[in-house]
């Protein structure tokens, strides 16, 4: 039953629950407290989530119905999808559905923004993120070769949502085969900057030892920590990043 934003910006008692991570971020930095029915529980885990104290005032749900209707929803939020049964049984308990869906580009993060603060009755609770984003677009930086550097030598593909932060930061994410850095890339072609995602940085990992050999060491390429938990979602919360990492440039 899709939602309509007139219905629910008329709705009194509105209660949202959020089914996965990066619907938690849009529920969490626009909802009033007591319009939060329940959170995922990934949100809860301060490995994975930026906004966990936050998080945690509110009851973490196992994304199924069961977990989630505990909490007395009158709205489900997901940019993952929670298949069309889910929203089927939803709608036959009363409960609205909005699903996102994962964005593409800077500008359906800001119009998931938009969409999930008029769910909430007023549009205008996106507009301070909106400025936010208008001030990063309106003050480019000169970009800068890099290779956005996770565990195991995992990167990002060019053009993608990551990469296209990494342009409002002042990074131009190189291209790789397969989207992954390697020991040879990093000793025979460095970038500029390695942009080194810190998450889970202390969980053992055969993937990243190389990252630890003498050669990697040597590159001469400058590193630069990124928080990583960010950019699981490269949603709103990376405009704080973004902002953050354009002051280390």
């Amino acid at each position: 039953m899709p939602v309509s934003a007139s219905l629910l910006a008329a709705s009194a008692g509105l209660r949202m629950a959020s089914l996965d991570l990066c619907a938690d971020e849009y529920l969490l930095l626009l909802a009033r407290r007591s319009e939060i029915a329940s959170v995922s529980r990934v949100s809860h885990d301060p490995a994975d989530s930026v906004l966990w104290r936050q998080a945690r005032r509110f009851p973490a749900n196992r994304r199924g119905l069961e977990s989630v209707i505990a909490t007395r929803p009158t709205l489900l939020l997901s940019t993952s999808g929670g298949g069309r049964a889910t929203s089927l049984i939803a709608g036959q308990l009363g409960i609205r559905t909005l699903m996102l869906g994962y964005p593409a580009s800077i500008a359906e993060v800001e119009a998931n923004l938009v969409r999930v603060a008029t769910a909430l009755g007023d549009a205008r609770r996106a507009d301070a993120w909106r400025r936010r984003l208008a001030r990063l677009k309106a003050n480019p930086l000169p970009q800068r070769d890099s290779i956005f550097l996770g565990g195991g030598g995992n990167s990002l593909a060019e053009g993608s949502l990551g990469a296209q932060w990494m342009v409002f930061g002042g990074f131009r994410q190189r291209a790789l085969p397969g989207g992954r850095a390697s020991l040879e890339t990093l000793a025979s072609k460095p970038p500029h900057i390695v942009l080194r995602s810190t998450y889970r940085r202390n969980q053992p990992s055969l993937g990243q030892r190389w990252l630890d050999h003498p050669l990697a060491r040597r590159s001469t390429a400058r590193t630069i920590e990124t928080d990583g938990r960010p950019w699981t979602c490269a949603g709103p919360l990376m405009v704080g990043e973004i902002e953050r990492l354009r002051g280390l440039r």
